[in-house]
């Protein structure tokens, strides 16, 4: 089990293989974004995008899959976050992209006021197969401390 005690500053981990779709690119669209680049390739085809593309929304929720499957296979004693602190969308991503993920720890102290949390900043890059970035995501994550009452 990974505890606060175990992160490491300046640590990166890389991770994740997701082959995007076209129908999960539309499914998606038609449930949280329906907007016609998202949805129809004619619409598409006159827009920035030049195609059918995914829904930013939709590459975090890819990205936060894989950052799951990642802590369950490293067990971590993660106890949710308080939040997102930046979100950037650098480029589309369209289907037949696949993307991965890297992870960097930036920062991390103790609750002050809950000696069994620890909370670390890190910041989260999704790139697609040209080694392009596509999303960056700098956050907060909360974790149980291993021993709440040492220093």
């Amino acid at each position: 089990m990974l505890y606060y005690e175990d992160i490491e500053v300046g640590a990166v981990q890389r991770f994740g293989n997701k082959l995007v779709t076209r129908e999960e690119v539309i499914d998606f669209a038609g449930k949280y974004d329906p907007q016609p680049f998202h949805l129809d390739d004619e619409a598409a085809a006159q827009t920035y995008f030049g195609r059918l593309s995914a829904s930013g929304w939709h590459t975090g929720s890819m990205a936060m899959r894989m950052m799951v499957d990642n802590m369950k296979e490293k067990q971590q004693a993660g106890l949710g976050s308080p939040g997102i602190d930046a979100l950037r969308w650098l480029k589309p991503v369209y289907p037949g992209d696949t993307l991965r993920c890297e992870t960097e720890v930036l920062s991390k102290r103790r609750s002050a006021s809950r000696r069994e949390m620890g909370l670390f900043e890190s910041k989260l890059t999704v790139i697609n197969q040209h080694d392009e970035p596509v999303m960056t995501m700098r956050s907060t994550g909360l974790i149980r401390v291993r021993n709440p009452d040492a220093d």
